[in-house]
């Protein structure tokens, strides 16, 4: 069975716990044509896959119903060309095809369209290209909100988060003071009383905490009681039904105090409140800390330009990024961030592709070069012509990629799910339990510790931590590695890496330069190198094989100009044959020679071609007019530092191996100087995908590294494909990681990543589920039966806090895990030179 095809992104409004996400995903699947739903706590963030055509409408009313509701934001197009109201029924047709917009509206004569579409779903700029798309030119009136809009709901949020904290602070400060006082000072309680009377304090701690319930507790009551009644309740439920019982218990002991035992008629006024200040507090420092997992999409999203200058009728113009069309020439000025990909035009300057490919030096651009979006322009002026622009840039598809990454799930989360399915009824279960055994065999006065039990009960159970323990580390683990130019395509690699015990390189390309060179030119008597170069150039030149290439590029090196060869001949598997001005060229192997009968004593008497295979040389023969003339040795240089990390492989306690279609003679010169124990040789991209399999079948789980492109079959079949990119192949379908920079470096950065990030996956984990197991016994009254007190609600509702800040908090450790070798996406040079510069590291 085929997964769908379709994927959207819905913002959802209102989760705050595990159990809300589980909830999410249930809401989201029963929609007809869902397939499946993810939900990332941490983000607030949910995707769904769907097949055909999807009712957005019957989403957003899902939602809605469900008390999550989707975060809907409002566009104001310009509409340029209707005339008519066929032409309005046209753009709004175009613009309800769009995935992600809900609903859009078309006024003719104020050439204006509304839309309303799901935020994080579709960009603005998308939105008014499917307009002008259908013919009608749109352009965004404001594109703040999109642009901004997950930003500026996470700060309105932390806001208001820190309004209600002030206010209810400042409301429940007398009354925690008014009850606990005596405590700490008993003459101070009675002489208050004195003064003011026993009601009077009682009336005003009613009145202070009704205030704290109603106005910055309302949160918890408006979402919490309508998901009780729903079936479905949250963390909301739990903390609404806890700190209700308290205040109503309290007002009874308050007002009809007749109802009650004698010695049951104590209030809980204090309870209640600080519970709402504590749990306010604590979600307050958690959106804070939730905030920074996004750094490095934030980091990334920074690197976009603004605006542009734009040629238009020979005259540069200044105009939003988003009015750059393909064919568009972009004038960048020196210093300036490069807006679009494209290629050069027009000038020569140094362009700073560290947040790329992390090396720090410049790249020279001239015309015909081609340029990155996101990349900085040095000293010089180019002109460039846009040929990628908006969501099809390498940096918007990088950023892309990261997201999805960041928004997956992993099979560990899978437990996680099943248990917060199931748990806040399980707490709602244990606190009645916990109410009624203290009612009937608890001490006097029991009505009052069956409360107090039950309602800490309540507060102290969180899901919250369960549900931000995985999303959090993926989120910052997987920005963390885009920083080092190491891109999770897919989120579940971060697991599956981790479990490698095998790591297998392909050689060219990967381990070697790709880039073969000649190394020696051996000649027999009568020839000279230039004229044979010459010659041989020629007629390679319409070959795409890498020799071929190597002995072209030799001779553009030394200025010779190639004449074009008549009657050229791929030879397969054996070599070339051409005529270059009359005369008859035989470019290949030794066999090839043999075979045409062709003497090779006076190349063998100078040359041993057994010595250079053994010294990692490939041996290309050529005759002229049926005469031996030459024997060239080229060779396939090893990339600097390729034995290190094998080495630094090795010493990690996994094995090494390499796969290659080249012969094995030269493989097996590769193997040796790198310390690679296992080889397979001379194998097609079929045969990689068997030497995979086989490999696999004698471990665990296997890496595979290549280039991306030939080893496609391969990176597709190992359990973790990782593809050595180039500073913009970035799109390479086949692998679960692509390496940014081209430097084998990032292999051991991504297993660096991975095992820090399940550790700590595992670390909150641990705690999560471990408060809770310790945890709601304690507050149950475990201590009692020892002889130990009650644990207070008020404590209760502190530690709550404490452990979803906790879990955050230990994921945001990952933003300084780091390997051998700095650099990335959004590293600059001076980070490079001094890696240490912000903050402390995690060695891994």
């Amino acid at each position: 069975m085929t997964s769908p095809a379709k994927s959207l992104n819905i913002a959802v409004e209102g989760m705050s716990c595990a159990s809300c996400v589980g909830r999410v995903e249930k809401t989201l699947t029963s929609v007809a044509g869902v397939g499946a739903a993810t939900v990332n706590l941490a983000s607030g963030m949910a995707t769904i896959r769907y097949d055909g055509d999807l009712d957005l409408g019957a989403v957003t009313a899902k939602l809605d119903q469900a008390g999550y509701p989707a975060d809907l934001a409002d566009l104001e197009l310009d509409i340029a060309g209707m005339s008519c109201a066929s032409c309005v029924g046209r753009v709004e047709k175009a613009l309800k095809a769009m995935p992600g917009v809900v609903a859009a509206s078309v006024n003719l004569p104020a050439e204006r369209a509304s839309v309303r579409y799901l935020s994080g779903a579709v960009q603005p700029a998308a939105i008014a290209a499917a307009a002008t798309a259908a013919g009608y030119s749109a352009t965004p009136r404001t594109a703040e909100r999109s642009d901004a809009s997950a930003e500026a709901r996470r700060a309105d949020e932390t806001a208001r988060l820190k309004r209600d904290v002030v206010v209810a602070a400042i409301l429940a400060a007398p009354v925690f003071l008014i009850a606990m006082g005596g405590h700490l000072w008993p003459a101070g309680e009675a002489r208050l009383a004195d003064m003011l009377g026993s009601q009077t304090l009682l009336m005003a701690q009613f009145v202070l905490t009704a205030l704290v319930l109603a106005g910055p507790g309302r949160r918890f009551y408006a979402k919490g009681y309508p998901a009780l009644f729903r079936g479905a309740p949250d963390m909301n439920s739990l903390v609404a039904l806890g700190t209700s019982a308290a205040f109503l218990y309290s007002i009874v002991a308050t007002f009809l105090p007749g109802l009650l035992p004698e010695g049951a008629r104590g209030v809980y006024y204090e309870a209640a409140a600080v519970i709402v200040v504590l749990i306010l507090a604590g979600r307050l420092m958690e959106a804070r800390a939730r905030g920074r997992t996004g750094a490095a999409i934030r980091k990334l999203a920074g690197l976009r330009a603004t605006t542009a200058r734009v040629l238009r009728d020979g005259e540069p113009v200044t105009v939003a990024i988003e009015a750059i069309v393909v064919g568009d020439q972009v004038q960048v000025r020196p210093g300036e961030r490069i807006a679009v990909d494209g290629v050069v035009d027009e000038g020569v300057s140094f362009v700073d592709e560290s947040m790329l490919t992390g090396e720090p030096l410049p790249v020279e651009k001239r015309a015909g070069d081609a340029v990155v979006g996101g990349t900085v322009n040095g000293n010089g002026a180019l002109v460039v012509q846009a040929e990628k622009v908006g969501a099809n840039t390498v940096l918007s598809q990088i950023i892309r990629m990261v997201e999805e990454a960041q928004g997956a799930k992993l099979p560990i989360q899978a437990l996680v799910d099943r248990v917060t399915m199931v748990f806040v009824p399980a707490v709602m279960v244990a606190a009645a339990l916990t109410f009624v055994v203290w009612l009937a065999f608890g001490p006097t006065p029991a009505l009052a510790h069956a409360l107090v039990a039950a309602v800490a009960v309540l507060i102290i159970a969180c899901p919250c931590a369960m549900g931000l323990a995985t999303p959090t580390s993926i989120m910052v683990g997987t920005g963390r590695a885009a920083e080092l130019g190491v891109l999770f395509r897919k989120g579940d690699a971060l697991q599956a890496l981790h479990d490698v015990d095998i790591v297998a390189f392909d050689k060219t390309g990967t381990l070697t330069e790709g880039k073969p060179r000649i190394s020696d030119f051996f000649l027999a008597a009568g020839f000279f190198r230039s004229d044979v170069l010459r010659l041989v150039a020629a007629a390679e030149s319409t070959s795409e094989h890498p020799i071929a290439s190597a002995i072209v590029e030799a001779a553009a090196s030394d200025g010779i100009d190639l004449p074009k060869p008549r009657g050229f001949e791929a030879l397969a598997g054996l070599g070339v044959r051409a005529e270059v001005d009359g005369v008859a060229v035989l470019v290949g192997s030794e066999r090839l020679l043999t075979q045409a009968g062709i003497a090779l004593d006076a190349l063998t008497a100078d040359a041993n071609p057994a010595q250079l295979a053994e010294a990692g040389n490939s041996s290309v023969f050529v005759a002229i007019d049926g005469v031996a003339a030459a024997l060239i040795a080229v060779a396939d240089p090893i990339k600097a530092g390729s034995r290190a990390i094998v080495e630094a492989l090795q010493k990690r306690g996994l094995k090494v191996a390499m796969i290659t279609g080249d012969a094995r003679a030269s493989a097996e010169v590769v193997a040796r100087r790198l310390g690679i124990d296992h080889v397979v040789a001379d194998v097609r991209p079929d045969g990689k995908v068997a030497a995979v399999e086989a490999l696999r079948a004698k471990t665990s789980r296997i890496a595979f590294v290549g280039d991306g492109i030939n080893d496609a079959p391969a990176l597709a079949a190992a359990d973790v494909g990782i593809a050595v990119g180039s500073g913009t192949d970035v799109a390479i379908e086949s692998a679960d990681v692509v390496l940014m920079s081209g430097d084998l470096s990032g292999v051991l950065k991504a297993l660096a990543i991975s095992r820090a990030t399940m550790a700590n996956i595992r670390e909150n984990l641990f705690w999560a589920f471990g408060y809770n197991v310790l945890l709601i016994p304690v507050a149950a009254g475990g201590l009692h039966l020892f002889g130990g007190p009650l644990l207070s609600p008020m404590l209760a509702a502190g530690a709550m806090a404490v452990s979803s800040v906790f879990v955050v908090a230990n994921a945001l450790r990952l933003r300084f895990v780091r390997a051998a070798g700095q650099g990335g996406i959004g590293t600059t040079s001076r980070q490079q030179q001094d890696p240490r510069r912000s903050g402390r590291w995690i060695e891994v």
